[in-house]
């Protein structure tokens, strides 16, 4: 009773009421008319949500399954990939590739750090055979942001695909797809769209819908080109998640009804919040440059168990946070602030980091680290969204 539960965690996010309302509403069949109209209305938010003036699918699964669905709707066995490997989704991406019978070269890069465009180029020129380039827009399991723009600056030239993973980036970050250039955009519902998980949504270039309507597809379920006949009809191919939809077209109003530039400003802010005031608690940024605007990792002390800080805010302080995965399982702590999140519940977070850091054994003289974080936080608001700001340490 002392605490409010806080969710900063990487997804599931919290959930707005508006949002919660609208997922409680009586169920509709999802092959009458009052479906298919909010089906259309929604297809129109998504429009510009992804910047894109395609179509984006549906998909009754978690972004894992829109992944699936875009390896095998765009490529046939035996073709190769190259997959970006910076984290655990990279790694996801070679594993699903893998699983479809692709040739895989894997672009390793130290897990914190941005891929290289320069490395890209280079893969690509060294291998013409590559047909496409897996990459995440937002490493989930390093809070790193992957340079795509500059990517698809290297594949549109080519008869290479861009598929980008934009689960904890779309609705974050700017990532606009046709003026981008991707071939292929994807996210889920969990994280920057502020719904439960269980629907995820995927959009693809005109050169990628003709690649798709080419390639047999590997799977039963995902079939994009007939999904795409059902979204011109308000439909889906199998049955619709209803509920997650409906929520979804409300969670869409809340998102553009300041325009999507608001978002992103505040998206920005919070990551100044939350960078500036980790650093000025003396922690080490996992990602120094190349950072994410829903997520911040923090690399803890030797000797401190990430673990045991997860367990303490969560328990002490009713603040959720993330641990490492992989190698990083008790080095790194990984805070969300994406979402339904504002600058006080990263206030909150901060504060739980601290005290269950020295409760587990670390260390901090700061006594001016939530100061910190809200100078940099309302100095971010003054400023474009993505500006660097001179007074922070971020």
């Amino acid at each position: 009773m002392l605490n409010k539960v806080r969710l900063l965690t990487p997804g599931p996010t919290p959930l707005p009421e508006r949002v919660r309302l609208a997922l409680a509403h009586d169920m509709i069949h999802h092959r009458k008319s009052e479906f298919k109209a909010v089906m259309l209305r929604v297809q129109e938010q998504l429009r510009v949500l992804f910047g894109t003036q395609g179509p984006v699918l549906p998909l009754s699964c978690s972004g894992t399954g829109a992944m699936t669905a875009a390896v095998h709707g765009l490529f046939a066995p035996g073709e190769k990939v190259l997959a970006i490997e910076g984290g655990k989704f990279g790694q996801r991406w070679r594993a699903i590739a893998e699983q479809r019978g692709l040739a895989v070269v894997s672009l390793e890069v130290p897990w914190g750090q941005a891929v290289s465009p320069e490395d890209v180029r280079q893969a690509l020129d060294a291998d013409p055979s590559i047909r496409g380039v897996l990459v995440q827009l937002s490493e989930t399991s390093t809070g790193v942001l992957h340079p795509v723009e500059a990517l698809a600056a290297l594949t549109r030239s080519r008869d290479v695909l861009l598929v980008v993973d934009g689960i904890s980036g779309v609705g974050l970050s700017p990532c606009p797809m046709d003026a981008w250039g991707l071939d292929c955009l994807l996210t889920g519902s969990q994280k920057g769209l502020m719904l439960p998980p269980g629907l995820a949504l995927l959009a693809l270039s005109p050169r990628a819908w003709r690649k798709a309507e080419a390639t047999a597809s590997g799977c039963f379920y995902f079939n994009l080109p007939k999904e795409r006949a059902n979204v011109e009809k308000g439909q889906t191919l199998f049955t619709s998640p209803v509920n997650l939809i409906v929520g979804l077209e409300e969670s869409l109003k809340l998102l553009l009804e300041n325009g999507l530039e608001s978002v992103y400003r505040k998206q920005w802010a919070l990551t100044m919040l939350t960078r500036t005031g980790v650093a000025a608690l003396g922690l080490e940024l996992f990602a120094p440059h190349n950072f994410a605007w829903g997520i911040t990792s923090v690399r803890l002390p030797a000797g401190v168990d990430g673990n045991e800080v997860v367990r303490l805010a969560a328990e002490r302080y009713g603040v959720y946070m993330a641990g490492g995965q992989d190698h990083l399982k008790g080095r790194i702590v990984r805070i969300g602030h994406m979402g339904w999140v504002d600058w006080a519940d990263v206030l909150a977070g901060l504060h739980a980091l601290a005290a269950s850091l020295q409760e587990a054994g670390g260390h901090s003289g700061s006594r001016d680290y939530l100061e910190q974080g809200l100078a940099a936080y309302h100095a971010a608001l003054a400023a474009d969204p993505g500006a660097p700001l001179p007074l922070t340490h971020a």
